[in-house]
């Protein structure tokens, strides 16, 4: 038997809303300009022929509740409320009609941004990695299963810092549904159970600050919590 130089990665791991067992945290894919207004407050046109996508790898997960520290290399620290669709089956190129029977479950996310990062690689057309996939960038709450959830409809999705609002729209205003991103997304990759879909961010994102607290919420979901402390 091989032996291994160092232990591998181990994937970190969701609560699940009434079950004792977990859900394991693989792939992270990211859907860019999925609301209107967030495009528009981007300044940039939304791409209506076909969704696009950028990744998180599975180090950037961490877990609603914790204290999250100023993150290296930006003074422009955002949040982004998501609504992250959680894999349960094997799927390729699969159909919009069949795509939400290979969810496993739903839960509200926080895409952490390094802002002036991702600005300054778009543009210069480069890659967003930099901006986006760093540790501790995708804050996850508790999962709750898709049939305890129901249909994606007009909840509403909404996110507070120290109390006030800054986002507040509805699942409806999505303009890739989740059963079509799945779709599109399956035809590129063999998805797998663990595999995690955050589906993009409405209007009203901002910095953040050493000692903010944020509260995201969409109706029906555990609520995802994060307080910011000093950078390490």
């Amino acid at each position: 038997m091989s032996e291994l130089i160092f232990p591998p990665l181990q994937c970190g791991h969701l609560e699940v809303k009434g079950e004792s067992r977990f859900f394991p945290v693989n792939r992270i894919f990211c859907v860019g300009r999925n609301y209107a207004a967030h495009a528009a407050e981007m300044g940039v046109e939304v791409d209506r022929e076909a969704p696009f996508y950028f990744t998180k790898s599975p180090l950037a997960y961490q877990p609603s509740g914790s204290v999250v520290p100023y993150p290296p290399g930006t003074r422009n620290y955002h949040y982004e409320m998501e609504l992250v669709v959680l894999m349960g089956a094997n799927t390729f190129k699969c159909s919009a009609e069949k795509a939400l029977d290979s969810v496993y479950g739903f839960a509200c996310g926080l895409d952490m941004t390094r802002r002036d990062l991702q600005l300054r690689a778009r543009e210069k057309g480069r890659p967003w990695d930099l901006g986006k996939d760093f540790e501790r960038s995708a804050v996850f709450a508790p999962a709750t299963r898709a049939k305890d959830f129901g249909a994606i409809a007009g909840q509403r999705i909404q996110l507070a810092v120290n109390g006030a609002t800054r986002q507040d729209a509805r699942l409806s205003d999505l303009i890739w549904r989740v059963d079509e991103l799945i779709a599109h997304l399956s035809r590129f990759y063999r998805l797998q159970p663990g595999d995690a879909i955050m589906t993009g961010t409405p209007a009203g994102v901002g910095p953040l600050m050493p000692g903010d607290s944020i509260v995201g919420m969409i109706d029906g979901l555990e609520p995802v919590k994060v307080e910011i402390a000093s950078a390490a």
